[in-house]
């Protein structure tokens, strides 16, 4: 049995896409170190690389060959400043000259070099190869990108993950493994989570880390209702966050990501504004994730804006003197709801359609805002079950490739979805459940093997071709 971290499910990254930009990026740093391992880095005379699948078929529009570039370059998608990247990208481009690594200067040409092929390879929709003529022989490599910035290659048994499973004193694989510990221990799903992550950090590494990952949603949110504009990628979308956050904001002074929501809380919510807050967070995280900014996997770039909103919505409206110690256990179960998906299903639209990113966001944040409600961790599995229950079968169709447009308001549905299956879960007796969480998570999987393929984020079916270019 494996183990998937909290910190594997939430990662810091540039957007658009989780599968097809961070997992491109981090394939390419990958390759770099297996030729430094080999000896090989110092004698690269030339690079191609190889996109297939869903990689090739919405490439473009996912920014896959620009994520490679920088991979290529050396830049690290956690810390680049995301102004830079447009420089960067165009110096290449101009050059012809790729800085490998930062370290020695190879001819490229990006266009022709990276190349474009609609065949899919048969391990994983997500396939790319990374070639390297070195001392006139031909090292090749590929890598798979199976969503939420996962990187694997074929050969390697449990590569998503070099934790070795045998310490760990809670070995979750289904909900049910999960609920049994709480019970056994007696102890709410976030302790239990808790106890597993102390194996791999100390617990003010743990803290720091979480502490990151919040402070980077809260910036995403900020930025994304103080930004105006039209989104890149040709589709002329116009930003709708700044607009709701003037309207709901008034006259609010504030000077910082920090302060804004200091102050937000103080606001007098009434219901409808409520459902405005919320779609207005999860479309600013949306928004930035659209224009290559920075934003958290949650489990993915695309379904990026579920979880901060959910979790923004019980600072703002539920309880304001929530602090750290909330914010932590939302992290911590969304994080382990996440994970027992990606064991029993998967959270790779190529694989299993948009139910596999908003729909698994969705329920990540809803089993999360239960427990912070104070629901049992039975009550918890509820609130995750109903929120994936109503996107069952959700098609990925992103017209023109970019994740904008379903994508970006379908991360305000799923928010909205997620405070409902948890009000929900809270007002239901386990004993009369019908449907666990487990039998969703499979009942997930059997639709996403069934789902056409042209539904699994290769703009070849939906919205992607039913909605004609010229009219955006």
């Amino acid at each position: 049995m494996e183990y998937i971290s909290v910190f594997d499910m939430l990662k810091i990254g540039v957007g658009p896409s989780s599968s097809h930009t961070l997992g491109p990026w981090r394939a390419a740093e990958n390759w770099i170190s297996e030729l430094k391992e080999a000896n090989l880095f110092d004698d690269v005379t030339s690079i191609r690389v190889d996109l297939y699948g869903s990689l090739s078929l919405t490439g473009k529009g996912h920014a896959t060959d620009l994520a490679v570039l920088l991979g290529l370059f050396g830049a690290d998608p956690e810390t680049i400043p995301t102004e830079n990247i447009t420089t960067i990208v165009n110096t290449i481009k101009e050059r012809s000259i790729l800085p490998f690594n930062q370290e020695k200067d190879i001819p490229f040409i990006p266009s022709k070099d990276i190349i474009f092929n609609t065949s899919f390879l048969p391990f994983h929709p997500n396939g790319i190869t990374f070639s390297a003529i070195v001392n006139h022989k031909v090292h090749s490599a590929t890598f798979y990108s199976i969503g939420g910035g996962f990187v694997v290659k074929e050969e390697e048994s449990h590569a998503d993950t070099d934790h070795p499973i045998r310490i760990f004193p809670f070995p979750i694989n289904k909900a049910t493994d999960l609920v049994h510990f709480c019970s056994q221990e007696k102890k709410k799903i976030s302790e239990i989570v808790l106890l597993n992550e102390t194996l791999l950090r100390f617990p003010e590494e743990i803290d720091a880390e979480l502490h990151r990952i919040w402070n980077t949603m809260l910036e995403c949110m900020y930025i994304g209702c103080h930004t105006t504009g039209i989104l890149p990628g040709g589709l002329n979308v116009k930003r709708r966050a700044f607009n709701i956050h003037e309207k709901l904001k008034g006259d609010l002074p504030y000077d910082s990501p920090q302060d804004w929501l200091k102050k937000i809380r103080r606001t007098d919510v009434k219901f409808r504004e409520i459902f405005k807050w919320v779609s207005c967070f999860a479309l600013a995280v949306n928004e930035v994730n659209a224009s290559l900014g920075r934003v958290v996997t949650a489990p993915t770039n695309g379904s990026a804006g579920v979880i901060p909103a959910v979790l923004m919505y019980y600072l703002v409206i539920e309880n304001h003197n929530a602090d750290f110690k909330q914010i932590k256990r939302f992290l911590l179960v969304a994080g382990e709801i996440g994970s027992i998906f990606k064991k029993g299903a998967t959270i790779s639209a190529a694989m299993g359609g948009c139910q596999a990113e908003i729909g698994v966001s969705s329920a990540m944040a809803a089993g999360a805002l239960t427990e912070l409600y104070g629901g049992s961790p039975e009550q918890v599995m509820i609130a995750a079950e109903i929120a994936m229950e109503h996107h069952l079968g959700m098609t990925c169709d992103p017209i023109g490739g970019l994740v904008q447009i379903p994508c970006i308001e379908r991360n305000s549905m799923g928010a909205i979805k997620a405070i409902n299956a948890a009000e929900l879960a809270m007002e239901t007796d386990p004993a009369d459940v019908k449907v666990p969480l487990d039998k969703v998570i499979s009942t997930m999987w059997e639709t996403a093997k069934d789902m056409n393929s042209k539904y699994k984020e290769t703009s070849e079916g939906g919205l992607a071709v039913g909605v004609n270019l010229a009219d955006c």
